[in-house]
């Protein structure tokens, strides 16, 4: 039985595992690799992805869970105002040092703008709590979605 989904605007039917993950259904059926496997139990923040505008992390989300939803992922996040902004200041501030994580910092600092176009400093870390930087470039990222905002860098 295929499951659909839209992914990045396109709809989706994908036949498989239904409690297969849809990290694993992005990157190994629909060729996406943008969504990085980190930890495997949604405690890094690497394969965050958006589901209906909110972020999640798609290790921990089965395929059974996307039914019928919107699946928007780094490959796609720029298509939007606020990601074409973060991705921008990103560039822009020169963010990523390895660059591993940050696929899911972007989608996670995107969520945080769209909810909350002027955070503080108290929404930047309560938002991107669950992404960790092994590169700890923390306030690279924390200037960048400060920029995106128009708050300052």
């Amino acid at each position: 039985m295929a499951i659909s989904f839209t992914v990045n605007g396109s709809q989706r039917d994908v036949a498989g595992d239904p409690d297969k993950p849809l990290l694993w259904v992005l990157r190994e059926d629909l060729a996406m690799p943008g969504t990085k496997f980190g930890c495997g139990v949604g405690l890094c923040g690497a394969c965050t992805v958006h589901l209906d505008g909110a972020p999640i992390r798609s290790c921990q989300t089965t395929l059974r869970d996307v039914a019928g939803a919107r699946i928007t992922t780094i490959e796609a996040v720029a298509q939007t105002p606020v990601g074409k902004r973060i991705t921008q200041s990103w560039i822009a501030l020169d963010v990523p040092q390895c660059g591993y994580c940050q696929a899911g910092q972007i989608m996670s600092a995107t969520a945080l703008l769209t909810q909350t176009p002027k955070p503080t400093d108290d929404d930047i870390d309560a938002a991107m709590a669950g992404n960790l930087c092994r590169c700890s470039t923390y306030l690279r990222i924390r200037a960048a979605i400060k920029a995106a905002a128009g708050t300052g860098a």
